[in-house]
């Protein structure tokens, strides 16, 4: 039978709606999304059923919106279906295609949401997927917020699914007899989610039988243990920040006496949109002299005498011109200059001017592109030492005008890596070590 009262002891302990709201149901005709559609049904909540069509499977992609809308139609549902040009928009944005059906999903279901005047949208996440979530975190690196997995609810996205294992889900489909669709990629270890689901959880359910309660009870100390991390993440940014009129400083004294250190100060920084690799980079330069900087996607952080000074980069930079550039960027337009950028698994560098040869492993993304600032400084090809960029441009007898001009790329830690169409930077080259080589090359009209 249908594991009614468990489904409503969940939705109340966790708050995630109320008996008087609308809820929007995501269903793709998988046995996740069928069960929950039943047992909603059977609850008696108001609920209406959207249902995406990807255009990845070509028939199956038909069969199953035939198949949720008959579904739909046998609950007394509202039923709303859209169709994506999934491929297109994943070549377009320069992602994978998940990810483009993933962006797609949630921004059509949150406009159907508002539209039609839905409280909440249900997704049918259960344990297997918080399972696989938290595998796939810690294989590709997770701070604690990764370890809790899939949260109950999150903003308008609720999942009153996670009481329920695959195997109860499955126990449930053969007990109700309940029709559903097999998506065929599901089996297909292409993905790395799949090959987490199909080839690493069984093998350690052989060694732990028990393993969803087990993944259950740890994930519940992880969230505990976030929420502690929290309290003193809020403690430590009352200590060490200062809210001031021309950007945030850290007390550079209290940064160095942080315990643990790197961990409290990634906690702050995030805020601002800095990675790890740029806060390991910040910690190795506390020692440096005056004026060393690093970037995130939104911030610059320059160390001070006695502090660190984060800035708003459009803040910062007005109405100067500023690009960023991303790993999954081909090309940039900066101030009217056009760069490409393409990548090289056989490693090579030809002298060139227009071009700059750099180690991929050398690169702190985001990297940006803007012009040239009083007390700039690099370490020009073929040089052991710094020279400011003003006597560089002497030397190589660039205009006055003209140097205002020269597109800089810079790293996320603040060093110049490439003078545009003069110099690249002796530290970034390509060596006998340089396993990936990234290619930016001026375009001239």
């Amino acid at each position: 039978m249908l594991p009614l009262q468990s489904f409503q002891d969940y939705i109340h302990e966790h708050s995630l709606f109320d008996k008087e709201n609308r809820i929007l149901l995501t269903v793709s005709g998988g046995k996740d999304s069928v069960v929950m559609a039943h047992l909603f049904k059977q609850a008696g909540y108001q609920f209406g059923i959207a249902h995406c069509n990807f255009g990845l499977r070509a028939e199956e992609s038909q069969r199953d919106e035939r198949f949720v809308s008959s579904l739909a139609a046998s609950l007394e549902a509202a039923f709303y279906v859209t169709h994506f040009q999934t491929k297109a928009y994943a070549a377009t944005e320069k992602i994978s295609t998940q990810m483009a059906a993933r962006e797609l999903r949630y921004r059509w279901f949150e406009e159907l949401r508002i539209a039609e005047g839905y409280d909440v949208i249900a997704v049918a996440h259960h344990q297997g997927d918080v399972m696989e979530t938290l595998l796939l975190n810690l294989t590709r690196g997770t701070g604690i917020a990764g370890l809790h997995g899939i949260l109950p609810k999150k903003e308008k996205i609720v999942r009153p699914l996670l009481f329920l294992s695959r195997s109860g889900i499955d126990q449930v489909i053969r007990e109700e007899q309940l029709d559903f669709v097999e998506d065929s990629s599901n089996g297909s270890t292409h993905y790395a989610r799949n090959k987490i689901r199909l080839g690493v959880i069984p093998l350690l359910r052989e060694i732990n039988p028990n393993l969803e309660h087990t993944f259950e009870q740890n994930i519940a100390r992880f969230s505990d243990t976030e929420l502690v991390l929290q309290q003193v993440v809020s403690s430590v940014r009352k200590d060490i920040c200062d809210q001031r009129p021309d950007g945030v400083y850290l007390s550079l004294d209290k940064v160095k006496n942080l315990n643990p250190q790197r961990l409290l100060l990634f906690e702050v920084l995030k805020d601002y949109n800095f990675t790890p690799k740029v806060v390991e980079e910040v910690l190795s330069s506390l020692s440096k002299q005056a004026g060393t900087t690093f970037y995130s996607a939104s911030h610059r952080l320059t160390i001070d005498r006695d502090a660190l000074m984060i800035t708003g980069i459009m803040d910062m930079y007005q109405d100067k011109p500023l690009k960023m550039v991303h790993p999954a960027d081909s090309s940039v337009i900066f101030d009217g200059h056009h760069i490409d950028i393409s990548y090289s698994d056989v490693v090579f560098y030809e002298k060139d001017r227009a071009r700059a040869f750099v180690d991929v492993e050398k690169l702190i993304f985001p990297l940006v592109f803007r012009g040239w600032q009083e007390g700039d400084k690099f370490m020009p090809l073929g040089m052991k030492s710094h020279k400011k960029l003003s006597d560089f441009f002497i030397d190589e007898k660039v205009p006055l005008p003209q140097k205002e001009n020269i597109p800089l790329l810079v790293n996320g830690n603040g060093d110049i890596v490439w003078v545009a169409g003069l110099r690249q930077d002796n530290r970034y080259k390509v060596t006998a070590t340089t396993k990936k080589v990234v290619i930016f090359e001026q375009k001239f009209n």
